[in-house]
């Protein structure tokens, strides 16, 4: 499967104009306020997975162009590079601007954490991960992002059947995903169930029913609720109910990858399901790494302040910091880490520069 990622080097990257050798650990909470750079971090991930499916090029066209990912233009910075460490290995790059406001891959190099065993491409448009160890590590990184629950979002819709091995970032393949752990782990189908259960306890079951149109087996996420075998639609769930559905499935999947980020998992739901959510968290770090983000002063509280990683934004810069237990001991005594975040004991209000 792969190894968890042990340390991180970033430069020239939107806000992230340099951080340095940022260790990772099983489970990182990334918090801090709205503009910091939470994001700009994630985002580094979805360009890495771009870059193992060879699709840099329509990566960058899909967010405007390359001039916006580089700290302060291109003009101000000339390359982004990074650097990566996981299990004996290590992956770096450097990306530079072309003048058709494209990326080009200024330097690729794959080699042993000792630095023995380079390999290296240059001056290429697209990634030769699928060449390297790497590949099999990189490519398995997943970002879940489920912001989108409104009438229209795919994962309230028709699904493949076909569509069923992996949740999808976006989890607009719940319902053929939770088919396929009906079907071959049904053990894991039942915990989510009933974990769904504890905070939707009207509802039953899912129902899951799949059905030919237009020459495509398809699935949509229906479901019962208690004392009645009436279907109803995915456009019944509520917001914070569908989304935390697809939560779940994404914590409890039975083969999970070996690096998982979810960003702002705590979006739109009631605090009992953020406790829940944290319990699940924790629990998924023993089985993969789990990186998030969260606003969440009550998602916070359920963490150990080792876990978290403060970022903060230092005249337009984003600064990454995890936090040190034996630093706060004595705050720690009287209030949680949340209400310390509350508080600005810990970094992570606005600042004005």
């Amino acid at each position: 499967m792969g190894e968890a990622l042990k340390s991180l080097t970033i430069s020239g990257f939107k806000s992230i104009e340099k951080l340095e050798n940022l260790e990772l650990c099983r489970l990182n909470v990334l918090i801090g306020a709205n503009g910091a750079g939470k994001s700009n971090f994630v985002d580094f991930f979805r360009l890495l997975r771009a870059m193992a499916e060879e699709g840099l090029q329509k990566f960058v066209i899909e967010h405007g162009g390359a001039d916006g990912f580089f700290f302060m233009g291109p003009k101000h910075t000339r390359r982004i590079s990074a650097r990566l460490e996981f299990g004996e290995y290590r992956y770096a790059f450097d990306l530079a601007p072309t003048s058709s406001a494209a990326l080009m891959i200024e330097e690729e190099r794959f080699g042993d954490r000792d630095g023995s065993a380079d390999s290296v491409a240059r001056g290429v448009r697209e990634s030769l991960l699928t060449k390297s160890y790497a590949y099999r590590t990189i490519s398995t990184w997943v970002v879940y992002h489920f912001h989108d629950t409104s009438m229209l979002a795919p994962m309230r819709r028709d699904q493949s059947v076909r569509d069923r091995q992996r949740l999808r970032p976006d989890a607009s393949n719940v319902a053929a995903f939770l088919l396929h752990l009906r079907e071959c782990w049904p053990e894991t189908y039942g915990l989510i169930r009933d974990t769904v259960r504890m905070i939707a306890p009207f509802l039953d079951d899912f129902v899951l029913q799949s059905e030919e149109k237009g020459g495509q087996e398809l699935v949509r996420l229906e479901w019962t609720q208690k004392g009645s075998d009436f279907p109803f639609q995915p456009s019944q769930l509520s917001d914070g109910t569908i989304r935390f559905i697809c939560l779940v499935n994404a914590l409890l999947q039975p083969d999970p990858t070996t690096t998982i980020l979810i960003d702002e998992a705590e979006l739109g739901l009631h605090p009992y399901a953020i406790a829940l959510l944290a319990e699940l968290i924790q629990s998924a770090a023993e089985r993969t790494q789990v990186i998030l983000s969260t606003q969440s002063p009550a998602l916070l509280d359920r963490f150990r302040p080792e876990d978290v990683i403060v970022v903060s934004r230092e005249q337009g810069r984003s600064a990454f910091r995890r936090l040190d237990p034996s630093a706060l001991r004595e705050w720690l005594e009287e209030y949680s880490v949340g209400e310390l975040w509350q508080k600005n004991v810990v970094d992570g209000a606005p600042v004005h520069e």
